[in-house]
């Protein structure tokens, strides 16, 4: 250490803050004479005229790197004892020791300045009120980041370059293993060998990774220890979706040797935190790959078409892959009143084509209804039978041709404009560059015209991707007649799966809309993968059971009636329950609930200080079923008047009870919020 001058009573009188960091636990467990001699700075402390009371040591920051203080305690801690002035020194062995990012280490001087704290390491004392110490610090600091910068450079080249020859060691996955002479082979134990290529087996047969979990649910598969004390050793366990994705998707199981798929690059967080993030390239730009590098387990024709049908099968990327069960349209069913896909509901005995979003949204349409599956799929699958008849493969050639033809002749028009448009651009831009600068006026009108063309360019551009894109890929003519003669056989063979069926009709099939009409009836809407589409009606079965339409009208015309005179007018009209009994009280009360009757005359049967369901739910904004729900739990108490409706017993105690469970609750909305905002109520 240099000469002490520099320290007044005023630094001693603070603390001696001793900042320790080594950027790894390697280093913390192999260095040990570096982190021998950051501790000895304590002593340096005591020697420079502070009390050991006044000396504390942070060392919470061994084995982290000094790149960002986002992760770094220690670092934090002393940022905070600098800036609410405790400090008077802060020993470090080396500047790159408190930060090896100039902006945090240029942060910590700054405040070093302000409260006048001294930085004390091996080369002497800086105080940050003297521009000569502030500038030395600066520098040193510049130097240490440039020198992390350069030995960075370094290592990481070296790693290229031992990775462009394929020498780069890095840890396997589990099946191969490396030999005496450093090159990569199969593992030697049988059973891993055999249990990761029947991985691969497994997704060809199965086709998703789900499948191939299934395969193994019964079934041990290896898995190997990286890291701590079994680091390398294989374990054997349970085979899980994210390591069926993991294996499929490295193609280090083709014999390629790769490097490059992954890249970290630093983010900043909303709140200020820098921290590293791993990116995936695409595969045109992995710096390494290098084929036939070593045995494979599958080709890399297989790893192509295994990573297509995994995008395939990803859900929320929009795409809708055949799965299991019996409805041969599940994910192509959409619904014909809002517009939006169909879920397919699996029930005991049957498959229901439901259109559940419109519930969920509050905003039912009269054609969003739930129609079994098996009336739609009986309908469907004899039209793509008869489509695909020897008699009709020849038309629809002709049609695919003709579709071609006039698919060229639209998109050729716009490569037409497309193409002058990039002469025009070209041509204002020679324009512009042609005119002398001095002559403004003259250049700031060819600069508007060029800007001009530039932007047609752009609309042309974009006409003709739109236009791309919107192609509808046609099956091949080889496709139509191998159908045409392959079908029926395979529709009809009981070795064929609803999974092969569904791929089949998807073949052919892009989409089928279904639009519920008020009576019996379904439109069945069929758009084929060339472009047409017909429309077929059906007949939904067990109507009979559906409440008749005369009952539901009777109950909303005589609406103030209690249930037991509106039970004794069904009966006169000779009216019976869609399933053949006498209407009862339930069944009415069912009709004005799933129809929203409500009743007006209910106040007949009140006592003094009570109030009907709706009414309290008006009083508190609320809807009635959260009165109701009271009324279950003993929150309020109720009694049913002989009309079967609920009298609820509301005095002034009551009601204030309630407000104030209203407006502590977190579930319970005003009603009248959800008025305005478009909701039923």
């Amino acid at each position: 250490m240099s000469s002490p001058s520099k320290i007044t009573s005023r630094h001693q009188a603070r603390l001696a803050v001793v900042y320790i960091r080594q950027s790894t636990l390697a280093q913390v467990r192999e260095h040990t004479e570096s982190t021998a001699r950051q501790y000895a700075l304590a002593t340096e402390a005591a020697r420079l005229g502070w009390e050991a009371s006044k000396i504390v040591i942070i060392d919470a920051d061994l084995g982290l790197s000094g790149r960002s203080a986002s992760m770094r305690s220690g670092f934090k801690e002393l940022v905070s004892r600098v800036c609410m002035g405790e400090v008077g020194a802060v020993f470090g062995l080396e500047i790159s020791r408190l930060a090896r990012s100039s902006a945090d280490l240029q942060r910590l001087l700054e405040f070093c300045s302000i409260t006048d704290t001294l930085i004390v390491d091996a080369d002497g004392v800086y105080d940050l009120q003297s521009f000569n110490d502030r500038l030395l610090l600066g520098l040193k600091g510049t130097m240490s980041e440039a020198e992390l910068h350069v030995l960075a450079g370094r290592l990481q080249e070296s790693k290229r370059a031992a990775a462009r020859r394929g020498d780069l060691r890095f840890p396997l996955p589990v099946g191969y293993v490396f030999d005496e002479d450093r090159r990569i082979v199969k593992d030697t134990n049988e059973e891993i060998r055999i249990a990761v290529s029947d991985v691969f087996a497994a997704f060809e047969a199965t086709g998703s990774a789900y499948g191939v979990v299934g395969v193994f649910r019964e079934r041990r598969f290896p898995r190997r220890a990286y890291g701590g004390a079994w680091s390398g050793d294989i374990r054997w366990g349970r085979l899980t979706h994210s390591r069926v994705l993991g294996l499929l998707s490295n193609p280090t199981y083709t014999g390629t040797y790769v490097y490059g798929r992954y890249r970290s690059r630093r983010i900043v967080d909303p709140d200020g935190t820098i921290r590293t993030k791993a990116t995936k390239p695409a595969r045109g730009e992995w710096l390494v790959n290098i084929p036939d590098h070593h045995p494979a387990y599958t080709t890399w024709n297989n790893y192509l078409d295994t990573e297509r049908r995994l995008s395939a099968n990803h859900t929320r990327s929009g795409a809708r892959p055949p799965r299991e069960g019996a409805a041969l349209l599940q994910g192509l069913v959409m619904c014909g009143g809002c517009g939006r896909a169909m879920s397919t509901l699996h029930t005991p005995g049957r498959s229901i084509y439901d259109c559940t979003h419109s519930r969920h949204d509050r905003a039912q349409t009269p054609g969003c209804r739930s129609v079994v599956a098996s009336l739609v799929d009986a309908a469907v699958a004899p039209r793509l039978l008869t489509a695909v008849a020897p008699d009709r493969v020849a038309l629809a050639l002709a049609m695919a041709d003709e579709l071609e033809d006039r698919r060229v002749r639209s998109t050729r028009s716009l490569e037409l404009q497309l193409e002058r448009s990039r002469y025009e651009a070209a041509r204002a831009e020679r324009a512009f560059h042609q005119c002398e600068p001095e002559n403004r006026l003259v250049a700031r009108s060819l600069e508007q015209r060029w800007e001009e063309k530039l932007t047609r360019l752009t609309e042309a551009e974009g006409a003709l991707a739109a236009a791309q894109a919107s192609v509808v890929s046609l099956p091949t003519g080889d496709q139509l007649a191998a159908a045409a003669s392959e079908l029926p056989r395979l529709w009809a063979a009981p070795t064929t799966s609803a999974k092969d069926r569904k791929r089949l009709l998807r073949a052919l099939v892009a989409d089928v809309t279904l639009t519920s009409e008020p009576g019996p009836r379904v439109r069945i809407g069929i758009r084929w993968r060339t472009g047409a589409s017909e429309e077929l009606v059906v007949t939904r079965p067990g109507v009979a059971r559906r409440t008749p339409a005369a009952a539901i009208e009777l109950v909303r015309n005589f609406a103030e009636l209690d249930d037991a005179e509106l039970v004794t007018r069904i009966a006169a009209a000779g009216l019976r329950t869609g399933g053949g009994r006498a209407f009862d009280r339930a069944a009415v009360r069912w009709i004005r609930y799933a129809y929203e009757i409500p009743g007006t005359k209910p106040a007949a049967h009140l006592r003094e200080g009570e109030l009907t369901i709706d009414q309290v739910a008006d009083r508190l904004d609320v809807a009635p079923g959260v009165i109701y729900s009271w009324v279950r739990q003993g929150h309020v108490n109720a009694r049913r008047a002989s009309g079967g409706r609920l009298c609820v017993h509301f005095p002034t105690e009551v009601e204030d009870a309630t407000r104030r469970r209203v407006a502590q609750s977190t579930r319970i909305k005003p009603r009248s919020e959800k008025v305005a905002a478009g909701g039923a109520v």
